[in-house]
């Protein structure tokens, strides 16, 4: 019976089955295969040249240039694999229906089961090739050094020429080349990168397009000018007041401007003169502006550091024969008699009060709109709404002889204001 056991082949094969089932068994319990799935696979395009040897280009659409893998493997072997070993690949020659490429993953050094990409396949837009040529328009970010002023500033070359798909050509309606001129002090050529914009101002990308700048790229050259703050005076000799007045004060603001301009022009500059016949000021009786444009009056080679400071104010005060006029600021003006619930929320235009005061030169010489005492009554103004009022003028006892000569008015503005409302204060303090 013993050796009929021990020689029976059927026995021995069907032990070596039941052994190997076993370890099988065993093995795929302690090392099975599992499934893993990573995500942002790039996808390499390989062969494009079979597009774009015939002036064509493509456009990869809907985010189908990285993909997510699926790959099957025995845990020992999946546990070592990182989404830096997967290769993912799209061959232009398997190219199908004009605008799929399948995808082929592959994880070299690696025995796997299965790989998977999730889309199968790439999108791809494929369109002829166009050619333009566009303006460079230069845009500066940053200040340039105290003292200096940005100048010129041009782009080289000034234009560029575009190869890429037409329908991203087609696209651009400007092309920026940016420098930072933070902190220059000097005449500058500086490198920079184009930037390409839509009718909307949205960036486009330039992941698709070519220029013809080759490596020497664009430059922006970059002039500065010195800056210097110049004086400006008036002749003032023309300005005449009517019989019976006389010009008591002619003044101007600005008294200086800032001009950008060559340092030895700049420097051998002592003021800016506006000449007599620039104004048109005659026989006048009251208080009276005019305003003049400065620009005609810059050296060559200068200009305004800011463009709308081009006006001079050039206000001529006068006085009748005995008289001293002073303009009264409304701030100045102590309000009496208004209402509690009420409250002034303007004075007319804003503009000083112009006021004349009569007297001997001598006390006339030691005034000063200082010492007047300004106020207006209110009393007889219990509603919100716009009032013309008197304005009480008094001068200080140094002056006996003086006095106010003109009646001075002002517009006032009321409005209600909230009361507080004492009986919630009590009931919160309760």
């Amino acid at each position: 019976m013993k050796e009929n056991l021990m020689h029976n082949i059927g026995l021995k094969l069907l032990a070596f089955l039941f052994a190997f089932m076993l370890w099988l068994l065993v093995v795929n319990i302690d090392n099975p295969v599992m499934s893993e799935t990573f995500d942002d696979i790039p996808v390499t395009v390989e062969h494009s040249e079979v597009v774009t040897q015939n002036q064509r280009s493509y456009q990869v659409l809907d985010g189908t240039d990285t993909v997510s893998v699926t790959v099957s493997a025995t845990r020992s072997v999946l546990q070592d694999i990182e989404a830096e070993n997967i290769v993912a690949t799209a061959d232009m020659r398997e190219l199908y229906l004009e605008s799929q490429v399948p995808i082929e993953v592959s994880i070299p050094g690696f025995e796997i089961k299965d790989a998977a990409a999730t889309p199968r396949n790439m999108q791809v837009k494929i369109e002829q090739n166009k050619s333009d040529t566009f303006p460079i328009t230069v845009s500066t970010k940053g200040t340039v050094r105290d003292g200096y002023e940005l100048g010129a500033v041009q782009a080289d070359p000034e234009r560029v020429t575009l190869n890429g798909p037409e329908s991203v050509i087609d696209r651009i309606s400007k092309v920026v080349a940016e420098v930072n001129v933070s902190g220059l002090s000097e005449d500058a050529s500086i490198d920079a990168s184009l930037t390409y914009y839509d009718e909307d101002n949205n960036e486009i990308s330039a992941e698709q397009l070519a220029n013809n700048l080759g490596a020497i790229g664009v430059k922006v050259n970059v002039t500065l000018f010195h800056t210097a703050r110049i004086p400006v005076t008036v002749d003032t000799s023309g300005i005449t007041a009517a019989d019976g007045y006389a010009i008591s004060e002619v003044v101007w603001t600005p008294e200086e401007i800032q001009l950008a301009g060559e340092e030895e022009v700049l420097d051998s500059l002592a003021e800016i003169r506006i000449p007599a016949e620039a104004l048109d000021i005659t026989a006048i009786s009251q208080r009276t502006e005019e305003t003049v444009d400065v620009t005609p009056y810059l050296p060559e080679g200068t200009r305004l550091v800011e463009e709308n400071g081009n006006n001079i104010l050039v206000t001529a005060r006068v006085a009748r024969e005995g008289t001293k006029s002073f303009d009264i600021p409304v701030g100045s003006i102590t309000v009496e008699g208004l209402a509690d619930d009420l409250a002034v929320a303007g004075y007319g235009s804003g503009d000083d009060l112009e006021v004349h005061i009569g007297g001997p030169q001598e006390q006339l010489n030691s005034l000063d709109v200082s010492d007047f005492a300004v106020s207006i009554d209110l009393s007889d103004h219990a509603k919100a709404g716009e009032y013309e009022v008197p304005v009480t003028i008094g001068l200080p006892d140094d002056v006996p002889d003086c006095k106010v000569e003109t009646e001075v008015s002002v517009t006032v503005t009321l409005e209600e204001r909230a009361v507080p409302d004492e009986s919630a204060d009590a009931a919160e303090d309760r």
